[in-house]
């Protein structure tokens, strides 16, 4: 499966309000596939990029720069032909990616499937309610405890009293049809669950699947095999959270337990180099140095054959 990318320019124009973005969706329109696809609307960690009161380096830059920020880490499943389209998280950038999918020509949300109750997964949602959209009934997928976490917390019992919000419960290895062949199959996955549960999600077609798995703990705790599960997809959208240990002086980095980018190199290092191909790491903390594009650590990861997701990154399904 081979990605398709848009520049970067595309992504700053959709994000103004002149005659160019406009003629930049038009271009945009011309590029993408008929067929359904996936597409990349955030590959940031929870906090965004720039983070919120970060003086760091790795921030300065993009506080400076509108063109480098990142959306939290956030896709979609596109069905062009109904101009409509599923969002896996609903994040802090919701707004941001919800221009996005105009600028592809997507201006109805089918619905939003959750993978757990993190700031940067769920928060979103706040955006359907009456202070902004208003939205009437949007299915919500949720796994059992995220649904009674939503379902029972102001203010998001609000979205469910006032009918924003409709929540379906998932079950974990279930199969949901969407129609056209399209399915989604969430898979519980280890994770600091203080509210929620924690998913990943199998998304497919007739012809082709994909993983989406932003927060894991350790690949080593899950009781898949993931070198298993990337071999029998053909698209692995995975947990980079951080590039390696120490990347976050003064802080014990095992109470935020992620798979370094690092270590997942180095687990995944006897894939073939067709199945190397597949894995794109996403959901990068604003410390993580691939955020930065041909900095050594990114270059590190290119070289080795895997990638870095992008936003507007498109997967053909």
């Amino acid at each position: 499966m081979r990605p398709i990318y848009f520049f970067l320019l595309i992504i700053l124009s959709f994000l103004s309000c002149s005659n160019k973005e406009d003629q930049s969706s038009e271009k945009l329109a011309s590029d993408i596939p008929e067929t359904p696809y996936l597409v990349v609307l955030g590959i940031a960690q929870d906090a965004g990029f720039p983070q919120a009161n970060c003086k760091k380096d790795c921030c300065q830059q993009a506080w400076q720069d509108q063109g480098l920020r990142k959306s939290v880490s956030c896709i979609a499943l596109v069905e062009p032909a109904k101009k409509q389209a599923w969002i896996f998280d609903a994040t802090p950038s919701f707004k941001q990616q919800l221009k996005m999918l105009e600028s592809l020509g997507i201006h109805n949300i089918a619905g939003i499937f959750l993978t757990h109750a993190h700031i940067g997964h769920y928060t979103g949602l706040m955006h359907l309610g009456r202070e902004a959209m208003g939205a009437k009934n949007i299915p919500v997928y949720a796994m059992p405890k995220m649904k009674t976490f939503l379902e029972t917390n102001g203010p998001w019992s609000q979205l469910v009293t006032l009918n924003n919000i409709n929540l379906i419960q998932l079950k974990a290895d279930s199969i949901i049809s969407l129609g056209d062949d399209l399915t989604v199959s969430p898979f519980q996955v280890p994770h600091r669950d203080e509210f929620s549960e924690t998913v990943g999600f199998r998304i497919g077609s007739n012809q082709q699947s994909a993983l989406f798995i932003p927060d894991i703990d350790k690949w080593q705790k899950w009781d898949r095999d993931i070198k298993t599960v990337i071999s029998n997809n053909d698209v692995a959208l995975l947990d980079g959270s951080f590039f390696q240990n120490g990347e976050i002086p003064g802080r014990d980095m095992a109470l935020i337990p992620h798979p370094f980018i690092t270590e997942s190199m180095d687990i995944f290092q006897d894939l073939s180099d067709q199945d190397k191909s597949k894995v794109h790491f996403i959901h990068f903390n604003h410390t993580n140095p691939v955020l930065q594009k041909n900095s050594p650590a990114y270059n590190q990861v290119t070289d080795s054959g895997f990638a870095i997701a992008e936003e507007l990154q498109v997967f053909k399904l």
